[in-house]
């Protein structure tokens, strides 16, 4: 099979994670006689300091013209400061929103040969759900500004029955194939955004009579994640909940490093992105994690309909935690592996299948 695939690396550990994810994909696409062509383009703090925008035109056009695209992450202190739009997280915002990439799909899976989560291991055995967040509208799309004086400060928060329409019935869908519940986490007792996200939800509930439906508030969600994370399935929520609640349960899993996403669309491209940010402190040092960006072309293949591929990736994954085959923010540090030597097992490992 034939794809063409836009490669994004990013900032900080972004070349890095994505080396060892295309070393993979390419022994895999070996393995199994599959024609991936990558193409490399640049966003983030490079855009910025080359191009003056950190999601140049050209880069959106290569990743509107591929099958798929790999992201690996955005984000330089140097540019903490810069106005907005000239951010190095505002030209991925663009991009998505571009692409109309409205669902983003994050899994939560504990795997039980790593223990650096603070939580009691009994309350994370088997623990295993997956957060439905909207990605295109809410409150990081809406206008935003400040006074004259610059002492006050605004940020809109809009939604459209529509666009909760669609992300719900992705999430209803995927439910039907799991354990067949549905949470949404909202704040319907303040906010009108959550109130039209409950009426529109509730409607389409009725339409899958098999689904167990039930609502949390967003502060109740966040509480419930950390003591009774098995009682989630599909956790389906709006752009800024889904966020925080993302990246909360990287403490379930243990690290933020373990996190794939994908974000999907209506034009039939997706992209698929670690759920962790840039981490300029380790940039270069050859311990970044690889596995959320390598579990995030897990998920790829699964897109591509690669079911035996993806299934091999994930048990060599499987296979490198439990072999201790693992950097230093999973496993205690004397005895970690590099970076390098993480992407080496898993594409050995493959090899040898």
């Amino acid at each position: 099979m034939k794809k063409n695939i836009s490669i994004i690396e990013g900032d900080g550990i972004g070349p890095e994670i994505m080396k060892q994810t295309i070393k993979i994909l390419r022994t895999i696409t070996n393995k199994y006689d599959h024609d991936f062509h990558y193409k490399k383009a640049i966003a983030g703090s490079m855009a910025i300091e080359k191009f003056g925008n950190p999601m140049p035109e050209e880069t959106i056009n290569s990743c509107l013209n591929s099958d798929a695209i790999l992201f690996g992450c955005v984000g330089d202190p140097k540019h903490d400061n810069n106005p907005i739009g000239m951010r190095p997280e505002d030209g991925l915002l663009e991009l998505r929103k571009k692409m109309n990439l409205y669902c983003n799909i994050r899994p939560i899976i504990v795997y039980s040969k790593i223990n650096k989560s603070p939580i009691k291991k009994e309350i994370l055995n088997g623990v295993d759900f997956i957060i439905y967040r909207e990605l295109t509208g809410g409150i990081y799309f809406g206008k935003k500004g400040r006074s004259e004086n610059g002492e006050k400060a605004y940020d809109h928060c809009i939604y459209s029955k529509k666009e909760i329409e669609r992300i719900g019935k992705m999430a209803f869908e995927a439910a039907l194939s799991r354990k067949k519940k549905v949470t949404v986490v909202d704040k319907a007792n303040v906010l009108e955004t959550s109130k039209l996200w409950r009426e529109v939800i509730k409607k389409m509930g009725v339409d899958y009579p098999d689904i167990d439906l039930d609502f949390l508030y967003i502060d109740n969600a966040a509480m419930q994640i950390i003591m009774n994370p098995k009682k989630f399935d599909i956790v389906l929520t709006d752009n800024m909940f889904g966020d925080i609640l993302s990246d909360e349960a990287s403490v379930i899993t243990s690290s933020l490093g373990l996190l794939p996403s994908a974000s999907i669309g209506e034009n039939k491209r997706s992209m698929f992105e670690p759920v962790h940010g840039s981490y300029p402190q380790a940039k270069g040092k050859n311990i970044a994690n690889p596995l959320g960006c390598i579990l995030s072309a897990s998920m790829m293949l699964g897109y591509f309909e690669m079911y035996k591929e993806k299934n091999l990736l994930e048990e060599a994954v499987k296979k490198s935690i439990e072999n201790k085959i693992c950097t230093p923010d999973i496993i205690d540090s004397h005895s970690s592996s590099t970076t390098e030597e993480v992407g080496s097992y898993i594409s050995q490992y493959i090899q040898n299948q």
